[in-house]
């Protein structure tokens, strides 16, 4: 018994500080940092690489060109919330990830939306 807790204390104490803040930790973090390496090394599986999404064994919706982007709080609550096939991401990615990789794709993929969300506001939302 006491082996096991030695261990969880030892993978835990190896994780980047980043990931020992967040409040609701449950999984290994994603090392990327930066929103298009988030981006690729994690949104793109399904929303492809273009963003355009994909339908087949799942539906992925096109983030590409959409207008309901436009709404910083909608995307944040998509990325840690989940939805419908969408796993959250809230236990996986910092706040400066979160607020990374919604600043990327709010600002590329033919979407021109300005305003930044900062990992204080995701804090917030935590």
């Amino acid at each position: 018994m006491m082996r096991g807790f030695v261990f969880a204390v030892s993978v835990l104490s190896a994780l980047p500080a980043a990931a020992q803040e967040t409040p609701d930790f449950r999984g290994a973090p994603f090392a990327m940092q930066g929103g298009e390496a988030v981006y690729r090394g994690v949104c793109q599986g399904c929303h492809m690489a273009d963003a355009k999404g994909a339908s087949g064994a799942g539906n992925y919706p096109a983030l590409a060109s959409n207008a309901r982007l436009a709404s910083a709080g909608y995307v944040l609550t998509m990325v840690m919330n989940g939805h419908r096939g969408m796993p959250p991401f809230r236990g996986h990615f910092t706040n400066a990830q979160i607020a990374d990789v919604v600043n990327y794709v709010r600002g590329h993929f033919g979407n021109s939306y300005k305003d930044q969300v900062k990992a204080a506001d995701v804090q917030a939302l935590r």
